[in-house]
C-alpha cells in the first residue's frame, strides 16, 4: 500500500546555534547578573560620588543621570529573566479580563532586539573608536565634563565599560532568540529574522562609529 501522501513534512534540521538557544536559559540568568553588577558596581557607585573609574569630574546633573541609567539596566535585567518563564508568552491566570491569552511575540521581541542591537553597536563603536583615539587618529568630544583625563577615560571605555555593552548585548540576543523558538516561531522566519537583524546591527554599529569621528550631534 502506498502511504507516501501520508508523510508528514520532516521539521528542518537545526544548526548549533537554533539547537543551543532552543534550550539555554542560562544567558538570561547571566545577563540579569551583568546588568545588577553594573548598575551597582559602576551607575550606583558612580553617582554617589565613587572615584574609581572616574578620570575626571562631570557637569552638575550628571550624576542624577547615571543613577536613573542604572535603574533601567537593572530593569532590562530582570526583563531577560522574564522572558525565560511561561508567563511572559501566556498572560498568567491572576491578570483578569486577558488570563490565559497567548502574548503575540513581536510585543516582546521587537523592544528587546532593539535594544540588543543598540548594546553591541555601543559597545562595538565604542572600542572601534576608542582604540583610534588612542592611536592618535581621530579626536573626540566629551561633552558633560568639567575636568577630564581623556586618555584615562578611552583607556576605561576600550577595556572596561564597551565589552561590557557587547558582552550585556549578547546575552541579550541569545535570550531573545530562546524567547523566539520557545514561542513557536518558525524555523524558516527565525532563520530570515536573524540574518537580516545581524545586517542591521551591522549597519547600526557603522552608523554609530560614523557618528562618533564625524560628530554628527553637532551637524
Amino acid at each position: 500500500m502506498n502511504n507516501q501522501n501520508n508523510k508528514v513534512p520532516s521539521m528542518p534540521r537545526l544548526n548549533s546555534f537554533e539547537r543551543f538557544t532552543k534550550v539555554s536559559v542560562w544567558p538570561a540568568y547571566a545577563g540579569c547578573l551583568w546588568a545588577l553588577i553594573y548598575a551597582v558596581f559602576v551607575r550606583f557607585y558612580q553617582s554617589a560620588g565613587g572615584q574609581i573609574g572616574m578620570p575626571g569630574q562631570l557637569k552638575e546633573g550628571f550624576y542624577m543621570a547615571s543613577y536613573i541609567a542604572g535603574v533601567i539596566i537593572m530593569f532590562c535585567g530582570l526583563v531577560l529573566i522574564a522572558l525565560v518563564k511561561p508567563w511572559s508568552r501566556v498572560v498568567p491566570d491572576w491578570v483578569p479580563l486577558i488570563r490565559g491569552k497567548k502574548i503575540q511575540r513581536l510585543i516582546i521581541l521587537i523592544p528587546t532586539l532593539l535594544c540588543t542591537a543598540f548594546l553591541i553597536a555601543h559597545g562595538i563603536s565604542g572600542i572601534i573608536t576608542k582604540a583610534l583615539l588612542l592611536g592618535g587618529f581621530i579626536t573626540i568630544d566629551f561633552p558633560g565634563w568639567l575636568v577630564l583625563d581623556v586618555r584615562s577615560l578611552a583607556l576605561w571605555d576600550l577595556l572596561i565599560y564597551e565589552p561590557w555593552f557587547v558582552i550585556m548585548g549578547i546575552f541579550a540576543g541569545l535570550t531573545a532568540a530562546y524567547y523566539a523558538q520557545a514561542s513557536n516561531a518558525p524555523i524558516s522566519r527565525f532563520r530570515r529574522s536573524t540574518l537580516l537583524y545581524l545586517a542591521f546591527v551591522f549597519l547600526l554599529t557603522t552608523f554609530f562609529v560614523l557618528a562618533i569621528i564625524y560628530d554628527f550631534g553637532k551637524i
